[in-house]
């Protein structure tokens, strides 16, 4: 895991800004979603083109986490990547065609395929049967057509999610960043995510804490779900 803290001149600049480090210190469990990000295959298998390594060492206190939120009667809901290829070509090419690799974009492409083994979550994650599974085909499981995550959410009445997955900086963040764009209550779990690096990891932790939702380990939002 990334062993990081947000830094003193963040917090202090926090503190200045609104008074206090945490936005929600109570949360309600039947209006709250864990949102699990991209723990699948082909982000967490050893030597995968997109491999994260510290995605497998946050898989324990996911397990640990959903199962104590299941008991609270939060819903857990495990987001998953999927491009589909129609004609052999992506259905998001702007990104394949241009960030990936011509010698691993196939690759990348195939194990990313609906249903792929690359697509399919990590072994080692504890899927229940009340848990809700989604495809998203963009980095932001909340940008308009990505999924069905919102639409799920609305009408289940949650208006909290707590993110977690892999990677922190990029479809974690990117779909947290939306959720609070579109009014949801949203905390990013530092210990339930997994970047690249320490310093992509802390960067959005911080970035986010001041402008866009409230940061904190599992047993805060436990703590906050009086659990």
């Amino acid at each position: 895991m990334h062993d990081i803290e947000i830094r003193q001149e963040v917090i202090d600049r926090v503190m200045a800004r609104r008074g206090k480090l945490h936005l929600f210190e109570s949360l309600t469990p039947a209006r709250t979603a864990l949102v699990v990000i991209d723990m699948q295959n082909t982000f967490l298998r050893p030597g995968a083109p997109v491999e994260v390594p510290k995605g497998r060492e946050i898989v324990p206190n996911i397990n640990r986490l959903s199962a104590r939120l299941r008991g609270l009667g939060v819903q857990v809901i495990w987001v998953t990547h999927a491009n589909s290829s129609p004609g052999g070509m992506s259905d998001w090419s702007g990104f394949f065609d241009n960030f990936v690799a011509d010698e691993v974009r196939a690759k990348t492409i195939a194990g990313l395929e609906p249903g792929a083994e690359g697509q399919k979550i990590w072994p080692e994650l504890e899927v229940a049967p009340t848990d809700a599974q989604i495809f998203k085909n963009r980095y932001s499981a909340l940008i308009s057509g990505a999924s069905s995550l919102e639409r799920q959410l609305r009408s289940q009445g949650i208006d909290t999610i707590l993110i977690a997955g892999t990677k922190t900086n990029v479809c974690c963040e990117s779909t947290a960043r939306d959720a609070m764009m579109l009014d949801f209550k949203t905390v990013m779990l530092s210990d339930c995510c997994a970047a690249l690096s320490d310093d992509e990891h802390r960067a959005t932790l911080e970035t986010f804490i001041q402008q866009f939702g409230d940061v904190m380990t599992a047993d805060e939002a436990l703590a906050a779900l009086g659990g």
